[in-house]
């Protein structure tokens, strides 16, 4: 009769199969594999599925990331196949919740933001779904079998060889052994990798490398792995080789891109300096949406006072975020520097130290005031830094107010904005204020005294939520309006709102469901990155809507327009509103809309590799109609990441390139 085995003889014969022929390596690019896959199921990116190369490539990654855990003895390769797994598995997750909420991968500029994340609390728990689970499932075995298998007495095999000699040599072939399965391993990976990427790049991604696209477009191409490779690459050469320089022939044509702009005809007209002198105040929304004004559910208006607020200002419909990885902080950059936003990263936390022609630097110029307010870390964002190179006379932080009523991330808006009015009292006008709110960012928490929009089939959902938050808002401007005339200021400032970015609610049943339409690619891409931008002058002058192509990078030269101020020694991107020319709003991703056409790029690269719509009938058109605004786009998105990365207005102006102001 066969006695059962005993736990000593299960172990061995384990032992003894993962020894067999690098089982447990084997077993680790299984492993990973199968994640790599369930992470690229679960992103969901249109027009997008894993293919040969895509298999080749990711297998290639995971050879290179772990080739050299097979120079090591079993225990030791056990060990470390583990420590490889936890890693990547941790990495993998954090990229998949950060997508869920950018809509990008975590990159070394946003690993140095590292220290928000602990303030995302809520934000990341409504990320976190039941069936992720699966990614740490296989956690539960091979832990605890590591720490047995390595932490097990170690069995003396000298006795086993008649001679030392014997063991020396055995020891010495097993080395051998190991550094040649390791090392053609490597050159496995490096094929597997490399030559399907390069294939690509001297394809159908030509100059993926070195040009703007989005990190969407990397990631289709190299893999995640490879993805954060480059990325680790693309940091360590921009940041600690030393300065980036750029080719003398590339600055002199970004110079001439400036001067050819500086030569097109823009005009006075008759809105320059019609409002000099007058005080300016701006108040970036948190996640405010073009989709939601005008809009009612349950017969209740969801946006009242900003509607009112319309009939007396001007309402830009078309109006276009442009932000970036860096979000709230893209939006603030763009919106007073009239550059564009990075590839990666913020440019408050990655090149707060370069030289830009910002609004309240220009302003200070001209005898303001300029002072901003946020009741949030001052540290977030790097904004202390950031607003101390703006030239802010002051930056209100949560230190500076009042925590009275506590509403999601910080102060609620209506006590932010009242707080902020009454320290505009004692500032001397003319003063720019700019105010960014909070109350209204994910996930929409609002209390239930606060909440007073029926939200009907939308109740308990983050979408029905996201509807309250900004009903929230807008009564807080209601109050801001109010509170405006109380003191005096309504008659002589030029008051702008805009939203600063999108949602992150990106099912499209739930828009198609509150607009009672079906939604296609063009509806859903307009949505998702449409706010409002609404100017209301003085004199509630020139009111009306405004349907024409605009976006962030035309803020700053707007204000300076309505307060006779030339944009002609400046460094912009973008132009003014208040004229008749045709204008292309470039967007971070490649994007691009003007009066009569919106391209919608895909992760394959080039004009080819996406959609070029009709605005006129919102339906697909040749591409080539696309062509001259793809290339204008890709030339605006380089000359800005040039102008930031490499410092070009420092060098401008240290050779006299800029007039004397």
């Amino acid at each position: 009769m066969l006695s059962s085995p005993s736990w000593s003889d299960i172990r061995s014969r384990v032992s003894k199969g993962l020894h067999y022929r690098y089982t447990a390596y084997l077993l680790f690019l299984i492993l990973m594999m199968y994640k790599l896959i369930m992470l690229d199921h679960h992103l969901h990116i249109t027009n997008m599925k894993l293919d040969q190369a895509d298999y080749v490539i990711a297998v290639g990654s995971l050879l290179l990331i772990s080739f050299w855990t097979l120079w090591l003895p079993a225990r030791g390769r056990l060990a470390a196949l583990t420590l490889l797994n936890l890693l990547w598995t941790g990495i993998l997750y954090a990229d998949l919740i950060y997508y869920r909420y950018f809509d990008d991968f975590i990159t070394v500029p946003v690993l140095m933001q590292a220290g928000q994340v602990g303030s995302l609390g809520d934000s990341i728990r409504s990320l976190i779904h039941a069936y992720d689970l699966f990614f740490f499932i296989d956690w539960l075995i091979i832990v605890p079998f590591t720490a047995v298998m390595v932490f097990r007495k170690r069995r003396t095999t000298l006795e086993t060889y008649a001679l030392p000699g014997e063991y020396r040599q055995h020891r010495r072939n097993r080395i051998i052994r190991r550094w040649v399965t390791g090392t053609l391993v490597f050159i496995l990976g490096m094929i597997m990798t490399f030559v399907p990427i390069k294939k690509a790049s001297n394809t159908w991604a030509v100059g993926l490398f070195e040009g703007n696209w989005w990190n969407i477009t990397l990631y289709n191409v190299t893999g995640l792995i490879g993805f954060h490779g480059y990325d680790i690459y693309r940091y360590g050469r921009d940041h600690l080789v030393g300065q980036p320089k750029l080719a003398e022939e590339e600055v002199n044509q970004v110079k001439a891109w400036f001067d050819a702009k500086r030569m097109e005809p823009s005009g006075t007209g008759a809105l320059f300096g019609k409002y000099k002198g007058s005080n300016v105040i701006m108040i970036q929304t948190e996640a405010l949406m073009n989709f939601v004004i005008g809009q009612s559910i349950e017969g209740q208006e969801i946006t009242p006072n900003f509607n009112r607020l319309m009939k007396d200002s001007m309402y830009f419909s078309n109006f276009y975020h442009q932000t970036g990885q860096g979000r709230t902080s893209d939006a603030d950059f763009v919106t007073h520097s009239s550059l564009l936003p990075l590839p990666t990263g913020s440019v408050f936390t990655r090149y707060a130290d370069r030289e830009y022609d910002t609004l309240p630097e220009i302003l200070k110029e001209q005898g303001y005031g300029a002072n901003v307010f946020h009741a949030y870390d001052s540290s977030f964002w790097n904004r202390t830094t950031m607003y101390r190179e703006m030239n802010y006379d002051r930056f209100y932080s949560k230190k500076d107010f009042e925590m009275n009523d506590v509403q999601g991330w910080s102060l609620s808006d209506k006590a932010f904005f009242a707080q902020s009015l009454d320290e505009m009292k004692g500032i001397k006008q003319p003063f720019y204020s700019f105010l960014i709110t909070l109350t209204s960012h994910h996930p929409y928490y609002v209390p239930k005294d606060a909440a007073k929009l029926d939200t009907g089939a939308f109740e308990g959902s983050i979408f029905g939520n996201y509807l309250q938050s900004i009903h929230y808002v807008d009564e807080a401007f209601g109050q801001f309006v109010e509170q405006m005339k109380q003191q005096g200021l309504w008659d002589n400032t030029i008051l702008l709102i805009y939203g600063d970015h999108d949602n992150s609610i990106k099912e499209k049943a739930d828009y198609e469901k509150f607009l009672r339409r079906d939604l296609n690619a063009l509806d859903m891409e307009q949505i998702m990155n449409q706010v409002p931008l609404l100017i209301r002058l003085p004199d509630g002058g020139h009111a009306g809507v405004y349907p024409e192509a605009a976006g962030m990078m035309n803020v700053t030269p707007s204000i300076l327009h309505l307060l006779g101020v030339s944009d002609e020694p400046y460094y912009w991107i973008g132009s003014h509103l208040f004229d008749d020319e045709p204008r292309l709003i470039p967007l971070r991703s490649g994007a691009f809309s003007d009066e009569k056409v919106f391209y919608l790029p895909t992760e394959t690269a080039g004009l080819e590799g996406g959609t070029c719509y009709d605005l006129t009938t919102r339906q697909p058109t040749d591409i080539q109609a696309c062509r001259d605004g793809y290339d204008e786009t890709q030339k605006q998105l380089r000359i800005s990441d040039q102008v930031i990365t490499y410092d070009l207005l420092k060098l401008f102006k240290a050779e006299g390139e800029v007039n004397t102001r």
